[in-house]
């Protein structure tokens, strides 16, 4: 089947095979670091040199990773569809643009970027974050924050999204439980627009009854081959 509008919706999975620590999985970053002490609004007001020691961890972590091959047959599909392509993923780390994505949207927000909670002017970064930092557009100080969507806070781009999956014919989810709203029911919302739907994923889910087709297995393996299908038809 010809397809003409495809979004894809990556999770830790995809990342996860190029070294990335995962948040959820057994063994996972929220198995050993309490969430509500770094990755709340709350926890930032209360501990703000706490979170900036853990996401200072994280982004030097992306030093030391490189985009798999999963990352960069996307990109490929990207360039070589003869349709549309937009990535959504809820990953934080920046191996999707360093593979070669730029239709790509980070619901979750971007290690490397901050932002200032009293002008709300974002802008990169991937040195380590203080609360001695300052904002080059408004002066204030200890205002910047990691530019992630926290606990209790609205993913980004959500309209964006919402049109894309309205207008695809085919959803793909990679690498992502399934599990966590708004993500888990965008399968459903491109279904009710009429889209073929797909997983590729390691483990069973919760929602693989939802997808018209389930393949197991590793994203390094999957992605490319799915890519190659696409590509082919």
């Amino acid at each position: 089947m010809p397809f003409s509008s495809v979004v894809i919706l990556t999770g830790a999975g995809i990342s996860a095979e190029s070294g990335v620590d995962t948040f959820r999985d057994k063994g996972g970053i929220w198995s050993k670091v309490d969430l509500r002490d770094v990755a709340t609004p709350q926890a930032f007001a209360r501990d703000p040199e706490r979170v900036h020691g853990f996401y200072n961890e994280r982004r030097a972590g992306l030093k030391t990773v490189e985009p798999n091959v999963a990352h960069r047959a996307l990109a490929r599909l990207e360039q070589e569809f003869t349709g549309s392509v937009l990535v959504v993923t809820q990953n934080i780390d920046d191996l999707h643009e360093r593979a070669g994505s730029t239709n790509l949207l980070h619901m979750h927000g971007e290690l490397t970027k901050v932002f200032c909670t009293k002008c709300g002017t974002h802008r990169e970064e991937r040195g380590d974050l203080t609360t001695f930092d300052y904002c080059s557009h408004c002066g204030a100080t200890g205002t910047l924050r990691p530019d992630i969507v926290w606990f209790g806070e609205m993913p980004y781009h959500m309209d964006e999204i919402q049109e894309a999956l309205q207008r695809c014919d085919l959803f793909v989810a990679i690498g992502t439980s399934g599990s966590v709203y708004p993500a888990a029911g965008f399968v459903e919302e491109a279904q009710a627009n009429g889209a073929h739907t797909a997983e590729l994923n390691l483990e069973p889910t919760d929602h693989d009854n939802a997808f018209d087709d389930v393949r197991r297995g590793r994203a390094t393996e999957l992605v490319p081959a799915f890519v190659e299908e696409l590509l082919g038809a």
